[in-house]
């Protein structure tokens, strides 16, 4: 490693939260903590979208997916596309419609207290251990760097330093500092993607391009997997992607909370849109730095280069292969990907969806901005001691991540369906639905296998979301039956005038 890529790396790790502080500015709310009382621009929002989806999982473990495969994990990204479109049609109207701060709040408002608190804490577990991935993933790449300077760092002394500064922006700037923080870190990142591509390029042989076609590297559509173990075969990741995409950008605190920080529901749109357009096109460019490095490394597996697992492989380029300054570059991205706070949502939906509603007294607003600082802080301790749970895997972590919230998705995702389908529905029905999905779809992901050849193979995780939607559909549906008249339309209603 040279000095230049050091330099580089500590600019960034000091800079991203600094950034953050300067856009953040200063929080006179709650309101403007959580969901920023200045309306920010789509495109910003759009571009956090995207990093806050991605992140370092996406630098990491992309180029991996295709090393070892094809181009075909890019009809999960044309299923995204999809479902977000759905998303903006059907939900994103009940969110903007209200003064909400969370998407939870839809479901207190149409079921009640109990409902939105139970989503709510679903949402807060799931997200802590997808992010203790995310921040794991993150500790990768830095741990090979700290080792070719005979440094063995811990992974979890890795991950406090990534903590502490993503913690110092989403502490003191809001969703505002979260929200350019991401935008600027996709920027980054991308540009040290095709940064990479340009120097790949120029290092492998005359023919490279055509040994990849004729190796099948570039193929997309898979019509031959079989649908229910394999994520890539095509209907899997098409219609697995949607609804994937569905319950992320339409149930999960983590997006919905970005999208309501734009001006109307016009921008919203054009921000969820346009992130499904602009994460086809990201795919694309890193799976494409997967084949290169196919073609530069004559398709060796990552154990017979020395690597303890195949994630190892693209911060192994980034180390050994690429010249001083785009290797730091790259570092430095891979670093900044992490800093996509997730904290702001998890503070913003404890106080919000879970304290506010189990306390039997009225909190004032800056009682309100108090406990959400709090529990930004409190978060953050819980993030970085759940990263140290997760330990190097031979299968891309990126696949890990999406798998894990395959045991609520689907529920989260089914509640809010049930309630627009499903007029007669009410709480005790959403309630029974949503305890009756997750524990079945941790029966389903934990016991259910198919015999594939001589293997037994879990169900492809694309299909998680949709089969848990359908599970609460069915039994909230059949629940609801019981009742003679509909519902009101929000809980407010059934309640006697003061």
């Amino acid at each position: 490693m040279h000095a230049l890529d050091l330099i580089i790396v500590a600019a960034f790790l000091i800079g991203m939260p600094l950034l953050g502080v300067l856009f953040g500015g200063r929080q006179r709310s709650s309101k403007d903590y959580f969901v920023s009382d200045k309306p920010m621009s789509w495109w910003v929002v759009c571009l956090s979208v995207v990093s806050a989806e991605t992140s370092a999982l996406t630098v990491i473990s992309v180029p991996t997916v295709a090393y070892l495969g094809t181009f075909t994990f890019l009809q999960l990204a044309i299923g995204y596309l999809l479902g977000r479109i759905v998303v903006a049609f059907v939900l994103l109207p009940k969110y903007m419609s209200g003064n909400l701060v969370t998407a939870y709040a839809y479901l207190g408002k149409r079921f009640g207290s109990k409902l939105q608190s139970t989503a709510s804490v679903t949402f807060l577990f799931t997200r802590l251990l997808a992010d203790g991935l995310r921040l794991f993933a993150t500790a990768i790449p830095i741990k090979v760097l700290l080792a070719a300077y005979d440094i063995n760092a811990p992974y979890w002394a890795i991950c406090l330093v990534t903590g502490i500064g993503m913690l110092v922006f989403s502490y003191v700037g809001g969703v505002r500092a979260v929200v350019w923080v991401d935008a600027v870190q996709l920027g980054v990142y991308v540009i040290g993607g095709i940064a990479v591509i340009a120097v790949l390029a120029g290092k492998l042989p005359d023919g490279w391009l055509g040994q990849a076609f004729d190796a099948g590297k570039f193929q997309i559509l898979d019509f031959g997997a079989d649908i229910l173990t394999s994520p890539y075969a095509i209907i899997t990741a098409i219609l697995g992607g949607a609804v994937l995409s569905m319950a992320s950008h339409g149930s999960d605190q983590l997006i919905v909370q970005r999208l309501m920080s734009c001006k109307d529901l016009k921008d919203s749109r054009k921000a969820l849109i346009g992130s499904g357009v602009i994460v086809f096109f990201q795919f694309g460019l890193f799976l494409l730095i997967g084949v290169m490095i196919w073609a530069l490394f004559k398709g060796a597996t990552p154990a017979s280069m020395g690597m303890a697992a195949s994630d190892e492989l693209f911060p192994h380029v980034i180390i050994n292969v690429l010249p001083p300054g785009v290797s730091g570059f790259m570092l430095a991205a891979i670093l900044a990907a992490a800093m996509s706070s997730s904290l702001n949502a998890l503070a913003s939906s404890t106080v919000t969806d879970v304290i506010q509603k189990v306390s039997k007294r009225t909190f004032t607003d800056a009682e309100i901005l108090r406990q959400g600082k709090i529990w930004t802080v409190v978060w953050a301790g819980l993030l970085i001691g759940f990263a140290s749970l997760f330990t190097s895997k031979n299968n891309p972590i990126v696949e890990q991540g999406l798998s894990i919230t395959g045991y609520t998705y689907g529920a989260l995702l089914g509640s809010f369906l049930l309630g627009l389908i499903f007029k007669k529905a009410r709480q005790s029905d959403a309630l029974v639905a949503f305890v009756v999905t997750v524990l079945g779809m941790a029966a389903i992901i934990l016991t259910v296998k198919f015999p594939v050849g001589a293997k037994e193979l879990a169900l492809a995780y694309p299909w998680y979301p949709p089969l848990g939607v359908l599970i609460t559909l069915v039994v909230g549906g059949l629940m609801s039956l019981r009742h003679s008249t509909n519902a009101p339309e929000t809980v407010e209603a059934e309640l006697p005038a003061k």
